[in-house]
C-alpha cells in the first residue's frame, strides 16, 4: 500500500460514505413509476446507482440520460418527492460513529464534500446525525462539482487548511478522481454503493472494506508523526 502523510482533516463523501441513503432515493423515484402506473423498480437495481444521485436513479428505473427528452420532469418530480422524504429510512452505515469520534479524539477536523444540491444536504445532515461537520461543501457550492477538484479546495479552506493535509474518502470512481486532482491522499471505501466500476481499478491510495479500517490507518498514520516529532 501507499505510504500516505497524516492528516489534519479526513473529508467524505456523503451518499454512500458516510450515510446508506439508497433507501430513501429509491423510495423517491419508485414514486414517479407507481404515480405513472407503473412497478417499482426493484431495490436491488437501484442501490448501486444511489451515489449518482438524480441521474443514477432515474437511469436505473427509467432507462432514460440527462439529455434524453423527458429526463428534466422526471428529475424534478424526483427531487419533490425526495425533498419531502428525505431521512426516512438514512441511517449511517455501520462504525461511522466511531470513526468520527475517534478523528475528533485525535484532534482532527473532519467535513464533507458531496455532489448533493445544498437544497438537500444542509437539512439532512443534522437529521442523521452529521450536523456537527467542520464543513459540508454541496454539488453546487463552487462552479464545479466532483470529479473537479473545486469542491475539495472549497473544504480544505473553509478548515483552514492546504488541500495536501486533508485525506479524501469516497465510494465512487468521481470521488477518487476528485481527490487525486486535489493533491489528497484518497480512500475508497468498499462498503458503500461503488456503482459499476469496481473499486480496485479506481487507483486509490487505499481500499478499506469498513470505517474500523479507515481508524485504524489514521491513527497508525499519526503515532507515527508522534514517534518522529519525539
Amino acid at each position: 500500500m501507499t505510504q500516505i502523510n497524516p492528516p489534519r482533516a479526513i473529508l467524505f463523501d456523503l451518499d454512500g460514505t458516510l450515510a446508506d441513503t439508497a433507501p430513501d432515493l429509491a423510495a423517491a423515484v419508485n414514486l414517479l413509476r407507481t404515480e405513472r402506473g407503473l412497478e417499482p423498480t426493484a431495490y436491488e437495481l437501484l442501490r448501486p446507482t444511489a451515489s449518482a444521485g438524480a441521474r443514477g436513479m432515474i437511469g436505473a428505473a427509467f432507462g432514460l440520460k440527462p439529455e434524453d427528452e423527458g429526463f428534466i420532469p422526471l428529475r424534478d418530480g424526483f427531487f419533490a418527492n425526495y425533498q419531502a422524504a428525505m431521512a426516512v429510512h438514512s441511517t449511517l452505515f455501520p462504525g461511522i460513529v466511531e470513526l468520527l469520534a475517534g478523528i475528533e479524539q485525535a484532534g482532527l477536523q473532519w467535513g464533507i464534500v458531496t455532489n448533493k444540491p445544498a437544497r438537500f444536504t444542509d437539512p439532512l445532515l443534522p437529521q442523521i446525525g452529521l450536523g456537527h461537520a467542520g464543513c459540508a461543501v454541496s454539488g453546487d457550492t463552487t462552479a464545479h462539482a466532483k470529479p473537479h477538484p473545486a469542491p475539495l479546495f472549497e473544504a480544505a479552506a473553509r478548515l483552514g487548511l492546504a488541500p495536501e493535509q486533508c485525506w479524501y474518502v469516497g465510494d465512487d470512481l468521481r470521488d477518487i478522481q476528485a481527490g487525486k486532482a486535489a493533491g489528497m491522499p484518497t480512500i475508497a471505501c468498499g462498503w458503500g454503493y461503488c456503482g459499476p466500476v469496481e473499486p480496485q481499478a479506481w487507483q486509490a491510495d487505499y481500499l478499506f472494506g469498513h470505517p474500523s479500517e479507515l481508524l485504524a490507518l489514521m491513527q497508525e498514520s499519526l503515532s507515527g508523526r508522534s514517534e518522529l516529532a519525539a
